[in-house]
């Protein structure tokens, strides 16, 4: 690939970081400043920017850093770069991390608890639930390892007293896993605010896994 074509892709994949940046906030996974989305790129990662109002987010905001968070391209990352660095490092096939503080995700985690298998459509995180990884600090190693841990096996983690975080081969994935999962944050919330919420047990899950293998984003390792 030639020098023009690299900063071609370069700025393509600062405008996705952005659009991307803006449609979470439009649609409320997140607000002003919250939340951070990731694309790997060939020298490392390309990162949202800390503490930018997503009204004023432009693409000089981005930040390039390599997978020991060394700036390669502007100054200020994201806080939770390490999460994003680790994931990278150590969950082959991602192209993309999305992190949200979305309303019902948040709800959720604060429970420190796993999302069940209430609904079929759990699967779409890789397994027959969503799991919760143990609370720590955010920006910190001590977090980013508990996420990846959380993410064995998965492609979507709550995280403890925080949100939600997803990875994908690319941002549109990680993004759709991020609107279904709120969703079903929402839809199970709802549920137990009624009563006893019915969970499917691991062999219908496993045949709903097994079904997802040819399910367009379903079932992305």
């Amino acid at each position: 690939m030639n020098k023009e074509s690299q900063n071609e892709e370069y700025f393509r994949k600062c405008e996705a970081i952005v659009s991307a940046y803006k449609r979470l906030d439009c649609i409320g996974l997140n607000r002003g400043a919250s939340g951070n989305i990731s694309i790997k790129t060939n020298n490392g990662f390309l990162i949202t920017p800390s503490g930018v109002n997503v009204e004023k987010m432009c693409l000089n905001d981005v930040v390039e850093l390599n997978f020991e968070g060394v700036p390669l391209k502007g100054t200020n990352p994201s806080s939770e770069w390490r999460l994003h660095a680790e994931i990278y490092k150590r969950k082959k096939g991602v192209g993309a991390v999305v992190h949200t503080h979305s309303n019902f995700a948040c709800a959720l985690s604060s429970l420190r608890q796993n999302l069940p298998a209430f609904h079929y459509m759990v699967a779409v995180g890789g397994g027959r639930d969503i799991r919760c990884c143990e609370y720590a600090i955010f920006g910190s190693k001590d977090l980013a390892d508990k996420v990846v841990e959380a993410l064995e096996g998965r492609t979507a983690c709550l995280m403890a007293n925080h949100g939600l975080v997803c990875c994908g081969k690319e941002l549109d994935h990680a993004i759709f896993l991020a609107e279904e999962l709120e969703a079903l944050c929402k839809q199970y919330l709802t549920a137990r605010s009624i009563g006893g919420v019915k969970i499917l047990s691991d062999s219908e899950m496993e045949l709903v896994i097994e079904k997802f293998k040819n399910y367009g984003y379903a079932i992305q390792k």
